[in-house]
């Protein structure tokens, strides 16, 4: 059966050949026929068609059979093998049309080892969609449901390194099967490693940061800290560097070093927020008035609901122009820190301005002496 089709498949293009102009045979162009170039012309043009169709048929035809199956792994897949599949029929193609062409031997050899590599990166790129897209579609919901942050921090680390080792893998295997010594490849990064790690110091000592902000936990994602004056929130947390969005909407990239070096306060685990206010009342004011006043102040902080704990209240200082009554107080939920200030400055304006208590505002008394 095998020499039949062998036979066969010569007779057929036997008589193919009875129908080319000897004209195009017997005339060349470099080292092949013109009969040849027109042929690898139209394997070339093929390849685009049949890619071009294969892209359309896979989005109207088999998108729309995954999306009526109750599994979502399918659409998944057609999704994400689309493109890598397409481009592959058309590398082939150009593969096969290149192929049978031939120049000299530094040449031929140039095209078989760029087409391998570009095939195999395409592979890689094949495989690299599958993995992230099953990353989102099944990893990512399971660690948005559990209660603990440590694996929100994970997730992205380890989705990069996945990505790099199976990008490094695949470009050493396309390197391989295309005649590069890779075991001198790599004995030459094991001799650079030296100096290239000297030339990176910092780059080292942000990933040792990384890691001791994953082993130390001084923040975790959406905490608010501060740090060497930078003030956000934690968006992402990298091997080399720690996402902020400022108060300000602003996105900081932070060196992971800096957690090392500089004394980190994670405003998100304070019990409660420490207000402390000054107020300056006028030098008319009499001591009873003065006692009326702190007893105002201690009610009004009582009185609040979003306040923790006894409010610290002394008539501490006596200013160049005013008497100084020190208020100190603690609010409990980060989002009642404005509200509370409010609601309190405000009540104290009005309860102060009713019981006829006048802050002090900066002036300055002359007194005058007639001399004799």
């Amino acid at each position: 059966m095998s020499n039949f089709f062998l036979l066969d498949t010569a007779t057929t293009s036997e008589k193919i050949m009875e129908w080319v102009p000897d004209w195009m045979l017997d005339n060349k162009l470099g080292a092949n026929s013109i009969y040849d170039w027109l042929v690898s012309a139209i394997i070339l043009f093929g390849a685009v068609i049949v890619g071009k169709i294969l892209y359309i048929v896979i989005g109207k035809f088999v998108k729309t059979l995954a999306s009526k199956t109750k599994s979502s792994l399918d659409d998944i897949l057609v999704d994400q093998l689309e493109e890598p599949v397409v481009y592959g029929i058309v590398i082939l193609g150009f593969y096969w049309g290149f192929n049978r062409l031939h120049f000299n031997d530094s040449v031929d050899a140039f095209f078989a080892n760029a087409f391998i590599i570009i095939f195999i990166l395409n592979v890689t790129w094949l495989l690299a969609r599958v993995i992230q897209s099953l990353i989102d579609e099944y990893v990512v919901p399971f660690v948005e449901k559990s209660e603990s942050d440590f694996d929100d921090q994970l997730l992205p680390i380890a989705r990069k390194t996945a990505n790099v080792i199976l990008w490094t893998f695949g470009i050493l295997i396309a390197l391989s099967n295309s005649g590069f010594n890779i075991g001198a490849l790599i004995a030459g990064l094991g001799i650079g490693g030296l100096a290239l790690a000297l030339a990176a110091q910092d780059t080292v000592k942000n990933i040792f940061g990384g890691v001791m902000v994953f082993l130390d936990k001084p923040f975790r994602i959406k905490d608010r800290i501060k740090v060497n004056g930078m003030d956000g929130f934690v968006e992402e947390i990298g091997v080399r560097s720690t996402r902020l969005r400022t108060l300000e909407g602003r996105v900081i990239t932070v060196p992971n070093g800096q957690f090392s070096d500089n004394p980190v306060e994670n405003v998100t685990l304070e019990p409660t927020r420490k207000i402390v206010s000054n107020l300056g009342l006028t030098y008319d004011t009499t001591p009873e008035e003065m006692s009326k006043a702190m007893t105002i102040l201690h009610d009004i902080v009582k009185a609040n609901p979003k306040v923790t704990d006894e409010p610290l209240i002394s008539f501490n200082n006596w200013g160049d122009f005013s008497m100084g009554i020190l208020l100190i107080y603690y609010i409990e939920e980060p989002d009642n820190i404005l509200s509370a200030q409010s609601e309190i400055n405000l009540e104290i304006l009005r309860q102060f301005n009713a019981a006829g208590l006048e802050f002090a505002f900066p002036t300055q008394t002359i007194y005058k002496k007639e001399l004799p």
